[in-house]
């Protein structure tokens, strides 16, 4: 059940005050999360999904081979579902066995696990395997695993015949591992005897079941949301240290925070769409933000709020003008909040000294600026956080402050991402 408009504007008014905070709240129906009672799912890590590129693993797929998949969920619950996809698959995948279990975090191998703690995932009602549709998504059962807030999860999946093109996620900042032969029930990960630090195959969410349900958040961006450049391995994105944030004051009633940031995402455009006036030749860039809200929000898990953090691509690669900017985030807007979902936008952050050519000018540096010139000022979002403020440089506001910067001046470095988490205050999630 979700609280009124006009009483969600009320408690938002009358809780925040916040001087000088890198979120200014200025919408009129702000989201105040509902309170839950008993216990429910709530969505606690998700990825974004991107069709396959027309050549490499991701277009031939995968056969008699596992996969590997090591994931963080934000919240924890006392029991787990796994969520797969074959949304941009071109034929029924079967999977001929999976499980799931804590990482063994007494190695430094990501790919082991603690056995006592691995279970078999089943389907429909108990079975082993199971056939993902295409197009289609699969819901494992229900799993007895009690999972404590920010835990490590592996996830094992065999594929025993040809999946075809995957769907997958392209820049998990994370290594997942694949193997030949079921390979579900190795303690250790030696048998898989390939490492990629690119990506999750079919692999889409994890759900868990708590007493104390707050929803989840949705964190819509770009490649600075799957937090690039920062420690591989280390979940440092900067919705993995939010998370953090939350977890660490609320315990229990912390919201999960999903993930579904897609490298190179723009509001206006599909992958194939022109980059600098070119072809862009990559699927991995995803389809443009307003296309993903079916797929990469609404099916979410008790979805309450969205952070929106997009349009820094758009103008890079696009040069595109500040209205059609604005125009796709009052798109997006308006249809989050006529599912009544909380809304919250933010600011494009710095890239000043960005060395791709073409990817900065004075003149895109306006339209950064008049775009965020207006997110500070309108009145439509239920509340806007202030990345730009948080991590700029004071004396060259167009660029990153250095100890912020990742290296290529468009993304951050641990610290920056630790910056943007910490700009977010914690009463914009109620």
């Amino acid at each position: 059940m979700r609280i009124p408009s006009t009483v969600r504007s009320a408690a938002l008014a009358a809780a925040v005050s916040l001087a000088g905070s890198a979120l200014v709240f200025t919408g009129s129906s702000a989201q105040t999360a509902a309170s839950g009672s008993g216990d429910d799912w709530v969505g606690s890590w998700s990825t974004g999904i991107v069709k396959p590129e027309t050549a490499g693993f991701t277009a031939t797929g995968l056969n008699n081979q596992s996969a590997r998949y090591v994931v963080r969920p934000s919240v924890g619950g006392d029991k787990v579902r796994i969520r797969f996809t074959n949304i941009y698959g071109d034929r029924p995948v079967q999977i001929g066995a999976a499980t799931v279990a804590f990482a063994d975090t007494s190695t430094p191998v990501q790919s082991d696990i603690t056995v006592a703690s691995k279970r078999t995932l089943t389907f429909n009602g108990g079975s082993p395997t199971a056939v993902m549709n295409t197009g289609a998504e699969l819901l494992s059962d229900p799993v007895n695993l009690k999972v404590p807030d920010l835990s490590t999860l592996v996830i094992s999946v065999f594929y025993p015949t040809a999946t075809g093109p995957t769907s997958w996620h392209a820049s998990s900042n994370q290594q997942n591992f694949f193997g030949p032969g079921d390979l579900t029930n190795a303690a250790d990960g030696t048998p898989y005897i390939t490492t990629r630090a690119c990506c999750w195959t079919f692999l889409s969410g994890v759900d868990v079941l708590t007493d104390k349900p707050s929803g989840s958040i949705v964190v819509l961006g770009d490649s600075i949301a799957d937090g690039l450049l920062s420690t591989a391995n280390a979940n440092n994105r900067w919705p993995d240290q939010f998370a953090e944030r939350l977890v660490a004051e609320r315990g229990k009633k912390a919201p999960g925070v999903l993930n579904v940031g897609e490298a190179g995402n723009r509001l206006l455009q599909d992958s194939s769409g022109l980059i600098l006036g070119g072809p862009s030749g990559t699927e991995q860039l995803g389809l443009n933000a307003l296309a993903r809200l079916n797929e990469d929000v609404y099916a979410q898990t008790d979805v309450r709020t969205v952070i929106t953090h997009l349009g820094v691509n758009d103008i890079w690669m696009n040069g595109a003008s500040a209205d059609q900017i604005i125009a796709a985030l009052k798109q997006i807007n308006s249809q989050l909040l006529e599912k009544n979902i909380g809304s919250i936008g933010a600011t494009i952050t710095p890239y000043g000294g960005f060395t791709t050519p073409g990817g900065w000018s004075p003149e895109k540096e306006a339209t950064r600026v008049a775009v965020n010139q207006w997110l500070r000022t309108q009145q439509e979002f239920d509340g806007i956080i202030d990345f730009d403020k948080a991590v700029r440089d004071p004396a060259a506001p167009e660029k990153l402050l250095a100890a912020y910067d990742g290296g290529d001046h468009i993304h951050m470095s641990d610290a920056g991402y630790q910056a943007m988490a910490n700009a977010i205050p914690l009463k914009l999630v109620r």
